[in-house]
């Protein structure tokens, strides 16, 4: 009959995409396995070189303050060889004076063209700027308006820097990740990529994923390339380019960017919408080229790019895919008669389900804070334990979210950064 025919044809199809997502998940586990692989250190320089920290702000008036006064004042880096930039990017609060009070060099971009209101043209006109300064700086450090970096974070990077190192990124940890359990389990989630796949590439040699706030790159790209991405996710961008024109990426663990995490349903959906829209563009566009660029170099870290980044269009597969082909699954077996074989099916899908979450869920999140909870900006490691047994279910949420963000186009919207008074002291 044609509805045997059917499921016979949609079970092949459901069993290519099982393998399809299980690489990629499989490379993750392998990751985590790993973790105790020893992390790389950089030699300690004699050499102190001079850096731009440049930093982009829409609307930051609110923490733009502290966040220069913080890198003036307390970096263990000689203070002549440092300057903070802030580019106020078509700002309508105190931004710009704001940042010139702390002590930063202010760069005003006033551009009417609402398609160039996207962080990737604030961050092409800082790197020109800077470039073009007359200050001969070595290299540049990226962060954003909220972050804090711990004390010897430039001198950490200048120490890789000093070793050949022209393109890296830090160990991304986050300032609230106390504040309450949604924080807890979204931290947890976010930091596995910090300790667990970075160390793991770098010690593997295999090229880390320079992007977000923290990561730095020598004055050789900044002259040679500029920052040549218009897109929402322009560091991965960024991150694309370098590699495909040759550079190779690196982990300096020791130096660690806080950010201010989304403390709710509301922030993380946002900013998912961003990653899963931004980042499905960049797959299409550079997939190929990736893939391309494999087989002329043979570098696994080409494939293995792809492989982290694939996870974007997983996300639907999971949430659209997966639930619709095992309820016509359970449908067809029931109309059918197949009773035992339903069976079969719910207890196999039961037993996954408890598996993903034990393991691939609790186990690492139990794993992060035994390692890590003191880089992460916890007292305590029981302090993270709600986190712990949500971090499973931010899975979801984070699933769910980049999903709807595949099929969307955000637009730019005011962020919401969380008071100070939430905020622990974790950068000294």
């Amino acid at each position: 009959m044609w509805y045997e025919t059917l499921y016979q044809v949609l079970s092949i199809i459901n069993n290519v995409i099982l393998c399809f997502i299980g690489i990629p998940f499989a490379l993750q586990l392998i990751y985590m396995v790993l973790f105790w692989v020893k992390k790389k250190t950089y030699k300690k320089s004699e050499v102190k070189h001079c850096c731009a920290i440049l930093i982009c702000g829409r609307n930051e008036e609110s923490v733009i303050y502290s966040t220069v006064r913080d890198l003036l004042e307390n970096q263990d880096y000689p203070k002549d060889l440092f300057d903070v930039y802030v580019v106020a990017h078509n700002c309508t609060d105190k931004t710009a004076s704001e940042a010139e009070r702390a002590g930063a060099k202010v760069l005003v971009l006033n551009d009417p063209n609402k398609a160039h209101h996207l962080l990737a043209y604030a961050l092409n006109f800082g790197v020109e700027q800077i470039v073009n300064s007359g200050i001969d700086y070595d290299f540049i450090i990226r962060i954003d308006a909220d972050n804090h970096l711990n004390k010897e974070f430039i001198s950490l990077m200048n120490d890789a820097y000093s070793s050949g190192v022209q393109l890296a990124r830090p160990y991304e940890s986050a300032i609230n990740i106390t504040q309450n359990n949604f924080t807890q389990a979204c931290g947890l989630y976010y930091i596995f990529d910090s300790r667990f796949s970075s160390r793991v590439r770098e010690r593997l040699h295999i090229d880390a994923h320079c992007q977000g706030p923290g990561m730095m790159f020598s004055m050789e790209i900044a002259k040679k390339y500029g920052y040549d991405t218009v897109t929402i996710s322009e560091d991965t961008e960024f991150n694309f380019n370098r590699l495909l024109n040759g550079y190779r990426a690196h982990y300096v663990e020791d130096a660690v960017v806080y950010e201010d995490l989304p403390s709710t349903m509301k922030d993380t959906y946002a900013r998912n919408r961003r990653l899963g829209s931004g980042n499905m563009l960049l797959l299409r566009k550079y997939t190929l080229k990736l893939i391309g660029k494999f087989f002329t170099t043979f570098r696994f870290s080409f494939i293995e790019q792809i492989l982290t980044f694939v996870f974007i269009p997983i996300c639907p597969i999971l949430c659209i895919w997966l639930p619709a082909f095992y309820i016509y699954s359970a449908i067809y077996l029931g109309v059918t008669g197949q009773i035992q074989a339903l069976i079969n099916m719910l207890i196999l899908i039961a037993v996954v389900l408890l598996v993903l979450f034990i393991f691939v869920g609790i186990l690492q999140g139990a794993l992060l804070v035994i390692l890590d909870y003191k880089k992460m900006g916890a007292k305590r490691r029981r302090d993270l334990i709600k986190g712990i047994f949500l971090f499973p279910a931010f899975t979801i949420v984070y699933c769910v979210t980049i999903t709807i963000g595949v099929f969307s186009k955000p637009k730019w919207i005011p962020v919401r950064r969380n008071p100070d008074e939430v905020k622990k002291d974790q950068t000294k």
